[in-house]
């Protein structure tokens, strides 16, 4: 049953540890800036997140700058056509490296040079160059050229982020030791890379701003009990009786079929949610696919990044007509999202109580749990 908060503020949640699949976290987990900062810690600092795609890395020195668990990053190719991941804090004395640069609109450079004070570096990270004045002291009465200490570059380089690719998703990992990434994404590692997602063009970009906890946006990602009353369109395409929801470790899938009326080429269509913050929808009527990054940007704020990609970047009116279903349901979500971090935010109930079908949102909850209590 739900626990309400008493008037004097003493009412304990029903359980603490979250270990009753009928019980979510706390509500305090949705609105405390204190619990928000131990999740870029622990969550967004220590597990796989998502990073981008490499379609947006097409040339030797293309980057993009990424911000994950509150620490600015650099995604950058290689003359070998790798990506490299590293902090964008310059060796010498904490600069931003490179400028912010995203995947509308990529940078590209022939080395990551500091403009403060040009120490340059490789596609690597590795230090290449510093100006003379780290060779002599001219300005310096106190200290002769010979006493000038070397600079060594192998331990003035960039400080190295964890990168690997899985299809054409690009995660990272700011952990010092992670653990393989095939722990933690499963057989969706293997799934994804069959399904042979890189031929795919970027065709267009939507972020939004919602007024909601990451968890929450997460949360209604992840189950369908609210569709039949609040995706009226889309569910009259959908044969829910004939879908199946698939749990795994770290990851769920909604293998979803289509109503008998709806013209279909595909048996099915693919909904992947990887916790924390990915989402990957392959689309059944429409040759592509769309992915959707739940970017925690406060305790009550998140970023909805959805990126959609077809077989070539024309944008036609099936596409459009596609992107625009997709944008439908983000709008109804979004309504009911915000309803629920009204409410979180009130102080008035406690705890949530899920039901049987909410078996993932919970399992989104334990995830988050765990992570922060070890």
């Amino acid at each position: 049953m739900t626990q309400w908060t008493t008037e004097s503020g003493s009412a304990k949640p029903i359980s603490e540890d979250v270990t009753d699949e009928a019980n979510a976290l706390p509500a305090s987990y949705f609105t405390d800036p204190q619990i928000f900062e131990q999740e870029l810690e622990d969550v967004f600092s220590k597990h796989w997140i998502y990073a981008g795609n490499v379609k947006t890395l097409e040339e030797t020195g293309d980057y993009i700058t990424r911000d994950i668990g509150g620490k600015n990053i650099i995604l950058i190719k290689d003359d070998e056509g790798d990506i490299n991941g590293m902090y964008n804090v310059c060796a010498h004395r904490g600069a931003r490296v490179l400028d912010d640069a995203d995947a509308d609109d990529p940078g590209n450079v022939g080395a990551i040079q500091c403009p403060y004070h040009v120490w340059t570096y490789d596609y690597e990270g590795k230090l290449q160059s510093a100006p003379a004045s780290f060779e002599n002291a001219n300005m310096n009465p106190d200290l002769e050229d010979e006493d000038v200490p070397n600079l060594h570059p192998e331990e003035h380089g960039l400080k190295e982020v964890s990168v690997e690719t899985v299809g054409p998703f690009i995660f990272v990992n700011l952990d010092t030791d992670p653990d393989p990434i095939e722990d933690m994404l499963g057989s969706m590692a293997e799934e994804v890379t069959d399904l042979n997602l890189t031929q795919y063009e970027h065709v267009d970009r939507v972020v939004t701003e919602v007024d909601c906890n990451w968890k929450v946006l997460a949360g209604n990602y992840s189950e369908c009990d609210h569709c039949q009353s609040n995706h009226q369109d889309w569910i009259r395409e959908i044969s829910l009786d004939d879908s199946t929801l698939e749990v795994n470790d770290y990851h769920l899938v909604l293998h979803y079929a289509y109503a008998d009326h709806v013209d279909v080429d595909a048996d099915e269509a693919l909904f992947y949610y990887l916790w924390p913050n990915f989402a990957l929808n392959i689309y059944g009527t429409a040759d592509g696919y769309g992915t959707y990054e739940v970017y925690p940007a406060d305790e009550d704020t998140t970023l909805l990044i959805a990126d959609y990609y077809f077989e070539d970047n024309r944008m036609t009116e099936e596409r459009e007509e596609m992107i625009e279903t997709s944008l439908q349901l983000q709008r109804e979500d979004i309504e009911l999202v915000e309803r629920q971090q009204d409410g979180l935010r009130s102080g008035v109930l406690e705890q949530g109580h899920l039901g049987p079908n909410e078996h993932t949102v919970h399992k989104l909850h334990k995830l988050t749990y765990d992570a922060l209590h070890g």
